[in-house]
């Protein structure tokens, strides 16, 4: 099962030199970010917020490369390049001086708060421990709600490929996806007063009986 890298919900810390003054929020309500980060810099910048006493998530997958002799487990960032912070954009000043950051991902060089529905519906996968993936970025589409078992709740895109059923979850702000591998009988249709045609093959696909 892949870890769940997520820091301690915190605040810079006062005296440090981190903060010009005092959030306006508490740490309750401050919003998640998406931090943009040089290759492979994920974990060592989670560190470093972590040090900083902020509040960051990382959510990650267990890959399996296979070499001549041997094969190699490792687990990897679903959203490479990107972790998830949570900060008062008021004072972001320290996590702009982050080592190995590129920039708070937003508009104009001002941050855009991540859907709080969509990282918690991460955390939950990831806490979960099914197993997921990268992938394609996904609009539309079946979607569905997941009554049973450990992902009770999520909604998400239905999709049935090369013999296996998934549940595609997105970040909308990073036009990015990942998908958990499920079982079809989880799973109940979250129907809409109008489907275009491909959501309406989708719904009968997923209404089909498996075969034994």
């Amino acid at each position: 099962m892949s870890e769940l890298f997520s820091g301690q919900e915190g605040e810079p810390k006062e005296g440090d030199g981190s903060m010009d003054c005092k959030p306006l929020l508490s740490p309750a309500e401050l919003p998640w970010f998406a931090l943009q980060v040089r290759a492979r810099y994920e974990k060592s910048v989670a560190t470093f917020l972590e040090g900083k006493g902020y509040e960051w998530f990382l959510p990650t997958y267990r890959s399996r490369k296979r070499w001549s002799d041997r094969i190699k487990e490792s687990d990897l960032p679903l959203f490479p390049g990107y972790l998830f912070c949570r900060f008062d954009p008021q004072v972001r000043l320290p996590i702009l001086k982050t080592p190995g950051l590129i920039c708070i991902v937003g508009t104009a060089k001002i941050p855009i708060p991540v859907d709080l529905a969509e990282i918690q519906a991460l955390r939950t996968l990831v806490n979960s421990g099914v197993g997921r993936q990268p992938w394609p970025y996904l609009e539309a589409g079946q979607r569905v709600r997941i009554e049973y078992g450990a992902l009770a709740g999520l909604e998400g895109i239905f999709l049935h490929e090369k013999g296996a059923d998934r549940l595609v979850l997105s970040v909308t702000l990073l036009q990015r996806s990942i998908a958990a591998e499920i079982d079809r009988s989880w799973v109940v249709p979250i129907r809409s007063g109008s489907m275009t045609r491909t959501e309406s093959v989708a719904l009968r696909t997923l209404a089909r009986p498996q075969s034994a």
